[in-house]
């Protein structure tokens, strides 16, 4: 299927900057799929369409504060960035480095807090594998200095980085927000416990992947980056309970649809533990895990749109986006939501 298929024009005023002032005040486009028809919500309505014993799937993973610029003066270079991707073996980390002419092999640099890191290795991707020299853990480096790693459509630097975290984020891992977890508030969470629908977390660090386009002019030609993600036993306990009693499974994100598609198996259980995915959901693909499915608006051309295209189908997720542009919906990170059920 040709990429160019989940094209689309958005008008960059409808790109969100900041996010809105309370987490449940955005708005919620709600498309009934039996039905084609479409509601227009504010995100704390969303209560309104569970029932008692759904199961609501969030990712719990935390975005790892994930930029750091380099203190050292550097002839011809205005700043050097150094963007951590994962931690490796040995306190080692790989990490997208700007610009690369500078961050050849054996290179050193200072970063804030005087902690020296050098280049150990250039993947073929372009990705640098490091060290720090003094055996400090990178993590807390970066922990302690680094900036939240915002997107680059994201210029505005006037929200708190908090708001780039979802409420129940726990686990540090990822370099990019599961967004589509941003509007929920702890207002939300209480009024799904009141109606009897349980809270699951499963995890999926999101990483390089999720800034990267597909530049493939077909999207079998797409190559995903590998993401680590881990199913713990109760989640996969009262996944099986919800689908025996007839009960909703709702997935918030695309990390926990691809969560969920990865481990279920096929006896319609889940897979528990630590697992890796690669998992391209396209047109086509059967849904074996989820039900109904929260999430943002995605950038044209990105795996994200063609995933929830899989799910609703392409025609009809750019006939949504068509409406929400005429809407003048928020778009992206910290735009509005969408739900499909």
């Amino acid at each position: 299927m040709k990429t160019e298929l989940f094209d689309y024009f958005l008008p960059p005023e409808l790109i969100a900057q900041v996010p809105v002032d309370k987490r449940s005040e955005s708005r919620l486009l709600v498309y009934e799929r039996d039905k084609k028809k479409i509601s227009h919500r504010q995100f704390s309505n969303i209560v309104d369409y569970f029932e008692p014993g759904d199961l609501l799937i969030v990712n719990s993973s935390k975005v790892i504060p994930a930029r750091l610029y380099t203190k050292d003066k550097i002839e011809g270079s205005k700043e050097c960035e150094v963007f951590f991707i994962k931690l490796l073996q040995d306190g080692r980390f790989e990490a997208m480095v700007k610009p690369g002419k500078k961050f050849k092999v054996g290179r050193k640099h200072t970063l804030p807090g005087n902690t020296v890191i050098e280049v150990e290795e250039i993947l073929e991707s372009g990705l640098r594998i490091m060290k720090t020299t003094d055996g400090k853990d990178p993590v807390e480096v970066f922990r302690k200095y680094g900036e939240m790693p915002l997107p680059p459509y994201i210029t505005s630097r006037e929200s708190e980085p908090e708001r780039y975290q979802t409420v129940y984020s726990k686990l540090e891992g990822s370099v990019a927000a599961p967004t589509a977890g941003l509007h929920f508030d702890e207002n939300v969470f209480k009024a799904l416990k009141d109606k009897g629908v349980k809270v699951a977390e499963v995890i999926l660090h999101v990483g390089l992947g999720t800034f990267k386009p597909v530049e493939a002019d077909d999207l079998d030609d797409h190559q995903m980056h590998e993401e680590v993600f881990f199913v713990p036993d109760e989640t996969a306990k009262l996944f099986k309970e919800t689908k025996e009693r007839n009960n909703k499974v709702w997935a918030c994100g695309t990390t926990s649809v691809r969560t969920l598609e990865s481990a279920i198996r096929d006896d319609k259980t889940l897979k528990t533990g630590w697992q890796a995915t690669t998992c391209f959901i396209k047109p086509g693909y059967k849904f074996l895990a989820i039900d109904h499915f929260i999430t943002n608006f995605h950038l044209p051309k990105s795996t994200l749109i063609v995933l929830v295209s899989a799910f609703a189908g392409r025609e009809e997720i750019l006939n949504l986006y068509a409406e929400a542009i005429k809407e003048k919906y928020r778009f992206y990170s910290f735009g509005d939501s969408m739900v499909m059920i």
